[in-house]
């Protein structure tokens, strides 16, 4: 196994993870040298191994996007948790790492004797990380966690659509996915340092559920403060006018506008030609502004169908008025940002070949973020942790092979 460097140089992490949760918090550790190993099994792979976009539009468990996207980095461990010698061996991995995450419903790592009780006797510094989607405790802890039931427990979709209208659902359903992993990675890290500190590991228990709920705060304090419900108002805001996001010129092409003030509404007003519209007694004040919002937005976009979006943008921008191209998937990955601060890592994939994955949004000087490796192919590094890590002899992994402990 390549020696890693970074600020997690030397961490040993242990996840029986699934879906983006569990690789998502971990490829930040992977990524600045903690060496992870993921727990799967054939005989059940991760939803994201069959999920499309295939690679060449070619179906493999080995040719997910999804997967390949989140999953560089980590080491992929092959093995049957149903066969009774598989048990014997995870006791081993645990004995071998520091960490310890999981995301499964509760009650299956007490199923496996792996529960954090019986981790702390097999290595009593471990450093327990579990995020499933209620918590191990309360009335929903046994209920199953899927993204598009997560999203709208949490309340998100409430504050999504038009006024009037039924409440809309987030576009990508699995979004509690990529907001858990966030609270997952400042938890670990405390308590890496609390270890540090003390010699002591501890139990983090975390509900995807409740990470959720921080998004939709604003809306929470309302309903304290005025026993109402807030309403939906599609991409409108009471404090800005105009504030939405206007079509532009070319195939379903947009960007971004938001008036704060005053001096933003004039300079608005004189950068699309119409600076009459200061004096207008419909748009003259924020309030009015409001009352008249469709017309206003009407305006609005008289002007931008015409110009490109960038164009619009940067004109707008220019005079210091908020504006942004709404980017698609083929901007995103030539934004001339992102690649600058090297946001898309390019790997060879055993299987796939040149495949893009996914860096880090932040950058340490001294110790950046790196590609080690591309995404595993499903069990890649079975024998080699197993040999190598474990110390296993080649009869001994020959033989729990055969009796089919590693599938």
């Amino acid at each position: 196994m390549e020696k890693r460097e970074g600020v997690f140089s030397g961490l040993k992490i242990l996840s029986y993870s699934w879906a983006v949760v569990g690789p998502l918090t971990m490829k930040f550790f992977a990524d600045h040298g903690a060496t992870v190993i993921r727990i799967e099994t054939s005989l059940r792979p991760c939803t994201m191994r069959s999920s499309a976009p295939y690679k060449d539009n070619q179906p493999g468990l080995n040719r997910g996007g999804y997967f390949t996207y989140y999953n560089g980095n980590i080491l992929s461990f092959a093995i049957n948790m149903n066969h009774p010698k598989a048990h014997d061996v995870a006791r081993r991995l645990v004995e071998w790492c520091d960490v310890f995450m999981e995301n499964y419903t509760p009650g299956v790592m007490e199923r496996w004797g792996l529960d954090y009780d019986s981790l702390k006797k097999i290595k009593p510094d471990i450093i327990m990380l579990r995020q499933s989607g209620y918590g191990s405790w309360g009335p929903y802890k046994n209920l199953p966690a899927f993204g598009m039931v997560l999203v709208p427990i949490a309340g998100l979709p409430n504050f999504i659509g038009w006024p009037g209208k039924e409440p809309l659902p987030v576009g990508v359903s699995a979004y509690t996915d990529c907001i858990s992993p966030r609270f997952a990675t400042a938890a670990l890290i405390a308590a890496l340092d609390h270890r540090k500190k003390t010699g002591k590991g501890q139990l983090l228990d975390l509900s995807q559920f409740e990470t959720a709920i921080s998004f939709i705060l604003p809306g929470l304090l309302e309903y304290v403060a005025s026993g109402k419900e807030p309403e939906r108002i599609g991409n409108s805001s009471p404090n800005a006018a105009p504030h939405g996001v206007y079509p532009c010129q070319g195939d379903d092409r947009w960007c971004t506008i938001v008036v704060n003030s005053e001096k933003e509404w004039c300079d608005f007003c004189s950068e699309i030609g119409q600076p009459g519209l200061v004096s207008d007694p419909w748009f003259d004040t924020l309030e009015n502004r409001k009352q008249h919002e469709d017309a206003l937005n009407k305006i609005v976009v008289d002007w931008t169908v015409r110009l490109p979006p960038e164009e619009v943008m940067t004109r707008l921008q220019s005079v210091g008025v908020a504006a942004g191209v709404v980017e698609n998937a083929k901007d995103t990955l030539n934004d001339p940002q992102l690649k600058q601060r090297n946001i898309y890592w390019k790997m060879n994939h055993s299987e796939m070949g040149e495949f893009t994955h996914l860096g880090q949004s932040f950058q340490l000087s001294k110790t950046p973020a790196k590609a080690y490796s591309p995404a595993p192919l499903l069990g890649e590094h079975t024998e080699q942790i197993c040999t190598e890590m474990l110390g296993m002899s080649d009869e001994e992994f020959v033989s729990l092979m055969q009796e089919g402990v590693f599938e």
